[in-house]
C-alpha cells in the first residue's frame, strides 16, 4: 500500500475506461426506457361515460382510488397488475374475470342470445379501445357499465365488512367516496389489461394476465424474446468460461502462492472512537433482523390460517397488510444498519487516520436512524388505520411496496444515507488527495456515495403519479439500488477487507470491483426493465428486460466459478477459526456465493422469462426467488460485515465461534426449508393453476386453502422457527457482547497517524 502524492492507477486504466462506457451505455437506455414509459403509459381518461353518456367515474376519481390502495396498505395485501403481496387478491385480474364474467352472463340473457355469442360479444367490447385522446373520454359499453356497478357493490362490503376480510382489520374502509374511488381504480386497471393499444394487436400490459374466459393469451413477443434471453445466457455463460478460464484477468493465481498469513489477534487491534461506535449498530441491526423475522413469521402464519393467529384474532392489531409493510421494511433498514456500520468501521483502516468528531457524528447518525425507524414503522400502522387524515402520504405510509414509508421519513432517511457518505468522505478526504480516481479508495467511495443516490430515485414519483410511471422508478430502488449498487458496495468493502487482512493485493481488490462493476452493468441495468412486463410499459421493456436480464446471470456463475478461488483466498482451505479470526464471517460470504447462484440466478432466471413471469408473476415463485436472492445474498453479507466488525468489537474470552456457527447453519438450513418445504413447491402448484384455470383464480384465497397448499403452507412452521430462533438470537447474542464487554487493543486517538496499515503481521512468499 504504498503512498505518494497523486499516485497512479495501479491497475490497467482500460478497466476503469470499461467501467464508465458500459455504465453510461447501460443508463443511457434506461433513461430512454423512461421516455417511452411516460410517452406510451396507459391514458387515465377525463371521465369513463356509458354509451348513452352518463358518468360512471372521472380520470380524479381514478387516482384518489390510487391514493385510497396507497394509504390502507393494500399493495402489501394483494397485488394490482401483479405486484404487490400474496395473500389477497390481484385485484386487476379479479375485477376483470367478475366483470367479464357478468357481461357474459347478461349478454347471455338477452333474447335468442346463446352462451357462446355472448361470450363473444363480452371478449370484444372488453378488446376494443372506446377511449378518445381528443376529449378524454372513455366510453364503457353497457355490459361494462353494468358490471361497474355490480362490482361497486361487491368491493364496497369487501372493504367495510363489519368482521373483516382475511388477514384484513373489521371495517378497513368505510368512506362511501372512498369505497367508490378504489373501484374505479380497479375498473381503470382492468381495462388497461384488455383495451387494445391504438394500432397494435395486445393490450396495454401486453395481454396480461391470462384468464381463459377473455381469450387473453401470452404475445408472439413474450414467446420469442423468452427464447431469446435463453440463447444470450448460454452464449454469455460460455464466452465468459472460455476468457476467465483462458486469462487470469482477476490475478488469483498469483494471490494463491503466497503461502503463509499470520494473522494479528483481534484484541491486538487498536480501534478508533468511531469505530467503537458501531458496536451499538450491530446491536441495532441485530433487533431489527429479530423484529422482521418475527413479522415474517406472522404473514406467513396467515396465508396457513387467514384471519387468525392460533385462534387469536390478531388481524384486527396486526393484521396482514401491516405486518408485511413491517417485514419488507425492516429488511430495508437492517440490512442498510449493517452496511452504514461496516463503512464507518473500514474507513479508519483505509484512511490510515480519524479527522476530529467523527465519532459525534457516527452517533449522531445512529440517533437520527433510529427516529426515521421508529417513526416510519408507527406512521404506516398510523395511515394503515386511517388515523392521520390528510397527512397520511407523508407520515404515514405511501403505499408502496418497499417504499412504503411515508414522503417525509423517506426524505430523512436519504438525508441521513447522504450524512453517511459524508462522514466516509471526511474519513477519506487526506487519503484521496494522493490517489487516483480510479484506485480503490475512490471505488469505495463511489460505491458508499451510490447507496444514498439510488435509493433518492423513489423521490421522482409523487402521490399524482399514475401507477405505471411510479412502478418504473420504484423498480430503481428495488432492483438498481438493492440488486446492484448494494451489490457493489458489499464488493469494495469485502475486496478491501481481505486487503487489509493480506489476503489478496490491492491490485487484485481491485479487479474484483472493477469486474462487479463491469458485468453488472451489462446485465443488471438494462434488466431492471424484466420488472416491468405487463404494468403498462410499452413492449420494448419486455424486450430489453428480457434480453438483458438474462445476462444478469452470468455474473453470478462466474461468482460461482471463481469460489474455490475465493475460498483459498478467504483463508478457509487448511486453516481452522483457531488460527483464522474471520471463519465464519467467511463462511457466511461463502453462503452468498451460494445463493447468488440459486436465488438470485437459477431461481431469479425461471422468473424473468417473459413466457413464465405471464402465468406466474405475484405467486409464490416470485417470493421464492425474494426470499433465497434478498435473504440469501443481501441478508448473508450483511451478517459476514456484522460478524467481521464484531470480532474485533467483542473480547476475545466473551468471543462465541459456537454462537456464530449456530447462527449460520440455523439461518441457512432454515431458509432451505422455507424455499423447499413451501415457497418453490406451492409456487410450481400455483402456475400450473393460473396456466389451466386462469391468474385469477391462482390468487385466489379458495386457491390458498386447498389442501394441499395449506398443508406446505404449515409444513413451513419449523424452518421458520429454526430460522429465528436458531439463526437470529446467536447474532443478538454477540451484539450483546459488543456492548458490555467490548473487545480491542486500546484506542486510538483522533487526528493520529495509523502505523499498523493491515491487520496481518507476516507473509511468508
Amino acid at each position: 500500500m504504498a503512498e505518494g502524492p497523486q499516485r497512479q492507477m495501479i491497475i490497467s486504466p482500460h478497466w476503469l475506461q470499461a467501467a464508465v462506457l458500459l455504465f453510461v451505455i447501460g443508463f443511457s437506455v434506461l433513461l430512454f426506457s423512461a421516455i417511452l414509459t411516460y410517452q406510451d403509459q396507459p391514458p387515465i381518461p377525463t371521465r369513463v361515460v356509458t354509451e348513452a353518456g352518463d358518468t360512471l367515474f372521472t380520470g380524479d376519481d381514478i387516482m384518489a382510488g390510487q391514493n385510497v390502495f396507497q394509504k390502507y396498505g393494500l399493495m402489501e395485501y394483494g397485488t394490482f397488475l401483479g405486484h404487490g403481496a400474496y395473500l389477497g387478491p390481484d385485484f386487476t385480474a379479479e375485477y376483470l374475470h367478475r366483470e367479464a364474467e357478468a357481461m357474459a352472463a347478461s349478454y347471455a340473457n338477452l333474447p335468442g342470445a346463446t352462451n357462446v355469442a355472448a361470450i363473444d360479444r363480452m371478449r370484444r367490447e372488453l378488446r376494443e379501445n372506446r377511449y378518445d385522446p381528443a376529449s378524454g373520454t372513455l366510453t364503457f359499453s353497457a355490459g361494462q357499465a353494468e358490471a361497474f356497478q355490480s362490482l361497486l357493490v361487491y368491493y364496497s362490503e369487501f372493504f367495510s365488512d363489519p368482521v373483516g376480510q382475511a388477514g384484513l382489520p373489521p371495517r378497513l374502509i368505510v368512506s362511501r367516496d372512498e369505497l367508490s374511488q378504489i373501484t374505479s381504480f380497479f375498473a381503470w386497471g382492468a381495462w388497461t389489461t384488455t383495451a387494445q393499444r391504438p394500432g397494435l394487436g395486445y393490450s396495454y400490459t401486453n395481454n396480461w394476465p391470462y384468464d381463459p374466459i377473455l381469450g387473453n393469451g401470452p404475445t408472439a413477443d413474450a414467446l420469442i424474446w423468452s427464447i431469446l434471453s435463453i440463447i444470450a445466457l448460454l452464449s454469455g455463460i460460455g464466452l465468459t468460461f472460455y476468457f476467465f478460464g483462458r486469462y487470469d484477468w482477476l490475478g488469483w493465481r498469483g494471490e494463491e502462492e503466497r503461502t503463509t498469513i499470520s494473522f494479528l489477534p483481534p484484541d491486538k487491534v487498536a480501534l478508533t472512537p468511531s469505530q467503537k461506535s458501531t458496536a451499538w449498530y450491530f446491536l441495532i441491526m441485530a433487533l431489527l433482523f429479530l423484529l422482521q423475522t418475527l413479522m415474517g413469521g406472522v404473514t406467513a402464519h396467515y396465508r396457513a390460517e387467514p384471519g387468525s393467529f392460533f385462534g387469536i384474532n390478531l388481524p384486527q392489531w396486526l393484521p396482514y397488510n401491516l405486518a408485511r409493510t413491517w417485514h419488507v421494511q425492516l429488511a430495508i433498514f437492517w440490512v442498510a444498519t449493517s452496511y452504514v456500520a461496516a463503512g464507518i468501521f473500514i474507513t479508519p483502516l483505509i484512511a490510515l487516520r480519524e479527522p476530529r468528531g467523527q465519532r459525534t457524528l457516527s452517533f449522531g447518525l445512529l440517533g437520527a436512524l433510529v427516529i426515521v425507524v421508529v417513526g416510519s414503522l408507527l406512521g404506516e400502522a398510523a395511515g394503515i388505520f386511517n388515523l392521520l387524515g390528510p397527512w397520511w402520504y407523508l407520515l404515514g405510509n405511501q403505499g408502496w411496496e418497499y417504499l412504503d414509508l411515508g414522503r417525509i421519513w423517506q426524505i430523512l432517511l436519504i438525508v441521513g444515507l447522504f450524512l453517511w457518505a459524508f462522514i466516509i468522505f471526511r474519513g477519506l478526504r487526506a487519503r484521496l488527495a494522493n490517489e487516483h480516481v480510479g484506485n480503490m479508495p475512490y471505488l469505495f467511495f463511489y460505491a458508499s456515495l451510490s447507496i444514498p443516490v439510488f435509493y433518492a430515485v423513489g423521490l421522482i414519483g409523487g402521490q399524482g403519479s399514475s401507477f405505471t410511471v411510479m412502478e418504473f422508478w420504484r423498480f430503481w430502488v428495488v432492483h438498481l439500488w438493492v440488486e446492484d449498487f448494494l451489490e457493489l458496495f458489499t464488493t469494495a468493502t469485502v475486496a478491501y477487507a481481505f486487503v487489509l487482512l493480506g489476503i489478496v493485493s490491492q491490485r487484485t481488490g481491485t479487479r474484483v470491483i472493477y469486474l462487479s462493476v463491469i458485468l453488472y452493468s451489462v446485465g443488471g441495468v438494462i434488466g431492471t426493465l424484466h420488472h416491468m412486463y405487463f404494468n403498462g410499459t410499452p413492449v420494448s421493456a419486455l424486450a430489453l428486460g428480457a434480453f438483458f436480464s438474462a445476462m444478469e446471470v452470468i455474473p453470478l456463475v462466474l461468482l460461482s466459478f471463481e469460489a474455490w478461488s475465493f475460498l483459498r483466498a478467504g483463508g478457509l482451505v487448511g486453516r481452522s477459526a483457531e488460527s483464522f479470526p474471520h471463519w465464519w464471517a467467511v463462511w457466511f460470504l461463502a453462503a452468498v456465493g451460494f445463493w447468488n447462484f440459486l436465488g438470485a440466478g437459477v431461481f431469479g432466471f425461471l422468473i424473468n422469462l417473459p413466457i413464465v413471469s405471464y402465468y406466474e408473476i405475484g405467486t409464490n415463485l416470485t417470493a421464492n426467488h425474494g426470499h433465497t436472492a434478498l435473504f440469501g445474498v443481501y441478508g448473508m453479507l450483511a451478517i459476514a460485515l456484522m460478524l467481521f466488525g464484531l470480532r474485533y468489537l467483542v473480547r476475545s474470552d466473551r468471543w462465541s465461534d459456537r454462537a456464530a456457527a449456530i447462527s449460520f447453519w440455523s439461518l441457512n438450513l432454515g431458509l432451505i426449508w422455507m424455499a423447499f418445504f413451501n415457497l418453490f413447491p406451492v409456487g410450481l402448484i400455483q402456475i400450473a393453476d393460473s396456466f389451466q384455470n386462469g391468474y385469477y383464480h391462482a390468487r385466489e384465497l379458495t386457491f390458498v386453502l386447498s389442501p394441499l397448499v395449506n398443508f406446505l403452507e404449515w409444513a413451513r412452521l419449523p424452518g421458520d422457527w429454526l430460522f429465528i430462533i436458531g439463526g437470529v438470537l446467536p447474532l443478538l447474542y454477540l451484539a450483546l457482547q459488543a456492548i458490555l464487554h467490548p473487545g480491542g487493543g486500546g484506542t486510538i486517538p483522533e487526528e493520529q497517524e495509523i502505523t499498523d496499515r493491515t491487520l496481518f503481521t507476516d507473509v511468508e512468499e
